[in-house]
């Protein structure tokens, strides 16, 4: 799953969300964010840190509100950025803000156990 850039994000639309985010078995991250978004892109390279350390145990995606705006407005993200988890394609917690590394990682690991 490794894009050409190196990286193990996968962007998400609304039109792969079901596909790339509901149908997948284990834990996903989406991260609602937008280019105009200071704080997003605070959390962007966590986000590629999680991404990478977590690598085969869960998957980080990135979804742009502003191209993507039914799938925000359906799981009601009116902050960005907003780090919404799904676990086997249920969404079951969310994370508004930009917080430090440690957070996320809290999060996750109660969220894989």
């Amino acid at each position: 799953m490794e894009g050409t850039t190196g990286t193990h994000l996968t962007a998400v639309t609304d039109a792969t969300f079901g596909q790339e985010v509901e149908k997948h078995k284990g834990l996903v991250l989406v991260d609602f964010w937008a280019t105009w978004c200071g704080p997003c892109h605070m959390v962007a390279p966590i986000m590629e840190q999680l991404a990478g350390e977590y690598n085969g145990k869960l998957k980080v995606t990135k979804m742009d509100v502003d191209a993507n705006q039914r799938t925000a407005m359906r799981f009601n993200v009116r902050s960005i950025p907003s780090i919404l988890f799904f676990k086997d394609g249920r969404h079951v917690d969310t994370v508004v803000g930009a917080y430090p590394k440690a957070a996320f990682d809290d999060k996750i690991k109660q969220h894989l156990t």
